[in-house]
Order: structure tokens, then C-alpha cells, then sequence
């Protein structure tokens, strides 16, 4: 008689559930993945995981569908599980997902944390956060440039965007801008990318992070986790740095999984002290002593620096932000919207009159995005959308708050300046101090299992 598999259904978003799959499943014969569904990221549904990917146990690969499907398929595959794999998302909606799946017959899981985590032969840096948004690119950029200023070669490895051809993005190494097209790399991709091939970073990214891992290892001698999300690190961390934002307090202690980054940290990092109200200051300060008072705490902001900034004053603006912050993130402004203020802007142009195609389905998934423009680019089409909504606009100039150049990918019919932030520690313990006693050896992770 054959042998029962536990059969699986992962719920994700192109990012951890695949992780989950590889570390826990891929070549385990008590379980049968019979799906993924997916969220949060356009166009993921209807694709297959390559059986490149999948294993000699997926000869056909894994099908994958939308989560608007996903009590369907508990009911027509008779699933005994369905494990919840992505990120930034409330407590509440984890449970509700919980609950459905539950009065469909499954068992509901969480996977992540340690069990995921991969063992690396090199030294690790992790950079997470409690939400999307936080400053934790800008975090992750100072942490390798002081750890250049030390002399170690740094390599960074980005949390998944694999939002192309996955069996061409096993593993996918960037030392240079050009490999940004080599790749067909997103305007998300380019923004985390490019900063870091700007500062002489090489960055790997991809789908199986064990062999991404492996490749990384080899020219490195610190390894950068560099997070997404407010998801956990893919590996195990000696030291881990979790950035919070006073601007969204309580959402350090109320998202998942950005509390297990808060309760995980050896250093927590407070972004935008220079803009945010003292009392959401102090609520965060607050639950860091509560749920992790051993961390070290660094106060930190993230003043902005605008080119052409009088190009700003008297001008009708457009105002075009970092998308995940937008949409994953719930923020409802970003530096751009805070450069507008700053530098006199006469007013803000509302682009949603002139959005088309995949740009007006993003304000009506996001409705509370309001009268900015999230830098929306997951494919080609997306790409153009963006373009075609951005020219259409009538206003007098273009405030580009993303992290990348949008001119290098898009052509803007009118003036744009663009709004550029960096990590600026304030006062004492700062990051140099904590990595100074990881390069030493003096500080690493008491948290690790």
C-alpha cells in the first residue's frame, strides 16, 4: 500500500514561500506540494515552479494560482495543510487566513525563523525591519559601507524579487549596471540593486538561496543579508540589525513577522527620529525595552537631498514614491511628498485621472495610496504604464523620490528633480560601534538556536 503524503498548499508571494519549499520540502517524500497561491505581486498566478527548481519529486514542476482560489483548492485536492509564507501583514490577517483554511478542512502553519535559516561558512550581516518602508535600504548601504571602510570585501543578497523567467533565476550575480538589463531587472529590483552596484557592492539575488549562497561565499568576506519585506533572514545571522519606524508605532509589535525581527536583534535601528512625533518615539523606544532589552538601540534619521531643488517652489508637482512603501507598506507620503512641503511646492497633482492599464489597478487594490504615484515597474507593460501615466500628467515638474534614476528606464516628457536619503546615525551607540565589535569577535548573535 502506498504511503500517505501529507499533501501541502503554500500560500505566498513569490519570496519565502519558494524559500520554505526549497529548505523544507523539495526533497522531502512524507509531503506533496500540490500548489502555491499567490498575492501581493502582479502576474505571479497561473506559472508553474520549474521542475528545475522543484525536484525530482515535481518531474512536472508546481503549479501556481491566485489565493482567490485557495478554499477551492483545499476542498478539490483534499489538502491536509496549507503553510502561510509571506510578509507585512497585521496579526489579524494572518488569522483570518487561519480561519478560513481551518472551516475548509486544513491545518493552518506558519514556517520561518530558524528551521529556514541556512548555515553560511562566512560571517553574516542580516538587515530586516518591522514593516516595509522603515529605512532599511538605506540601513543595509551604511552597514556595507562601514564594513568596507574596514577593509572586508562585502557582498550583498537580496530577499527574492523573482518576478521573471524563474528557471533563469536560480541564481543571478550584479556587478555592474549593465547587468541590471542582462537581467530584465524591475524598477523594484533596480531600486534595491543599484545603490549598492553604485558603492562597489556586488549583489546576488534569485530563487534557491543555497546555491545562490554557495556562489556569494566565494568572493566575500562578510556576507550582507540585505531583507525585504519585514521578512526574516534566508540565513543564520551573527549579527542582525532590525530597523523600526516611530512613524508606524505599535506596528513593530503587531505585524507578522516584523516582531520575530524585533525579538531576533542584537541592534535595532530608529529610523526618521528627525520627522516623526516624540510620542510615537517614545512607544517604540518603549516596546523595544519591553520585548527585546537586550538589543542595542541607535538612533538614527533620514534627511533627504534634493538636485534643482528650486525647480520645487511655486510648482504644481507630481509626486512619484518608492511602490512597496506605497502599497506593502501602508505609508501614505514618503520623502517626495516631505521635498514638496520643504521646497514650496504650490500643489500637489492628483495622477490618478491619468492613470492607465496596470497603474489604475494598483490604486484600485490600494485605495488609500491618495495623490502620489507608487513607482510601479514588475514587467515591461508595467514599466510602460508607469511612463504613460507619468506623461500624461499635468503638472510642471516631477519629484522622483525612488532610489533609482527613473529617467535611465523611462522617458519623462517634462522637468523632474529627483530626492535622494541616506542613513544619518544620531549620537552614540551607532553602527560602527556595534560592527566594529563583530569584526572583532566580541559581538555575535546570543539569540541564535
Amino acid at each position: 500500500m502506498a504511503k500517505h503524503r501529507k499533501k501541502i498548499i503554500i500560500m505566498g508571494a513569490a519570496g519565502r514561500d519558494f524559500h520554505n519549499f526549497n529548505v523544507l520540502y523539495r526533497d522531502n517524500e512524507d509531503v506533496e506540494v500540490v500548489a502555491f497561491t499567490a498575492t501581493q505581486i502582479p502576474d505571479i498566478e497561473g506559472r508553474k515552479y520549474p521542475p528545475v527548481l522543484a525536484g525530482k519529486l515535481y518531474p512536472k514542476g508546481i503549479p501556481i494560482y491566485e489565493e482567490a482560489k485557495l478554499l477551492d483548492l483545499i476542498k478539490k485536492h483534499n489538502i491536509d495543510e496549507v503553510v502561510f509564507s509571506y510578509s507585512d501583514v497585521p496579526y489579524q490577517y494572518v488569522m483570518e487566513k487561519a480561519a478560513y483554511v481551518m472551516s475548509a478542512g486544513a491545518r493552518f502553519a506558519v514556517e520561518g525563523g530558524y528551521p529556514t535559516m541556512i548555515k553560511s561558512t562566512k560571517p553574516v550581516v542580516a538587515v530586516c525591519a518591522v514593516r516595509t518602508g522603515c529605512g532599511k535600504s538605506q540601513t543595509t548601504r551604511k552597514v556595507a559601507e562601514i564594513l568596507q571602510s574596514m577593509g572586508k570585501k562585502v557582498v550583498a543578497i537580496r530577499h527574492p524579487m523573482p518576478y521573471g523567467d524563474l528557471a533563469k533565476q536560480i541564481s543571478q550575480r550584479f556587478a555592474k549596471l549593465s547587468d541590471l538589463d542582462k537581467h530584465k531587472c524591475t524598477i523594484e529590483e533596480r531600486e534595491e540593486y543599484e545603490p549598492h552596484i553604485n558603492s562597489g557592492v556586488i549583489v546576488y539575488a534569485g530563487v534557491d538561496y543555497e546555491v545562490i549562497l554557495r556562489e556569494a561565499e566565494k568572493e566575500a568576506d562578510v556576507i550582507l543579508w540585505d531583507g525585504g519585506n519585514n521578512d526574516m533572514s534566508f540565513y543564520k545571522p551573527d549579527l542582525l540589525v532590525t530597523v523600526v519606524d516611530p512613524h508606524r508605532p505599535g506596528h513593530e509589535i503587531s505585524y507578522y513577522p516584523g516582531q520575530n525581527n524585533l525579538l531576533m536583534a542584537d541592534a535595532i535601528v530608529i529610523n526618521k527620529i528627525d520627522s516623526a512625533d516624540p510620542d510615537g518615539i517614545a512607544e517604540v523606544r518603549e516596546n523595544i525595552a519591553l520585548y527585546n532589552p537586550e538589543a542595542v538601540v541607535i538612533d538614527a534619521a533620514s534627511p533627504l537631498k534634493v538636485d534643482k531643488a528650486d525647480k520645487i517652489r511655486g510648482k504644481k508637482v507630481l509626486v512619484v514614491e518608492d511602490g512597496p512603501t506605497l502599497t506593502h507598506g501602508g505609508m501614505t507620503y514618503g520623502a517626495g511628498i516631505v521635498a514638496a512641503q520643504k521646497y514650496g511646492a504650490a500643489e500637489l497633482v492628483d495622477p490618478r485621472p491619468y492613470t492607465v492599464k496596470s497603474i489604475t489597478k494598483t490604486y484600485e487594490k490600494y485605495p488609500d495610496i491618495g495623490i502620489l504615484l507608487p513607482a510601479m515597474g514588475y514587467g515591461t507593460q508595467q514599466i510602460k504604464d508607469l511612463e504613460t501615466t507619468i506623461n500624461r500628467t499635468k503638472c510642471d515638474v516631477v519629484i522622483i523620490a525612488t532610489p533609482i534614476d527613473l529617467s535611465r528606464i523611462i522617458k519623462i516628457n517634462k522637468p523632474y528633480v529627483r530626492v535622494y536619503y541616506n542613513l544619518q546615525e544620531i549620537g552614540t551607540p551607532d553602527l560602527t560601534t556595534v560592527l566594529s565589535a563583530f569584526v572583532k569577535g566580541s559581538k555575535r548573535s546570543t539569540k541564535k538556536k
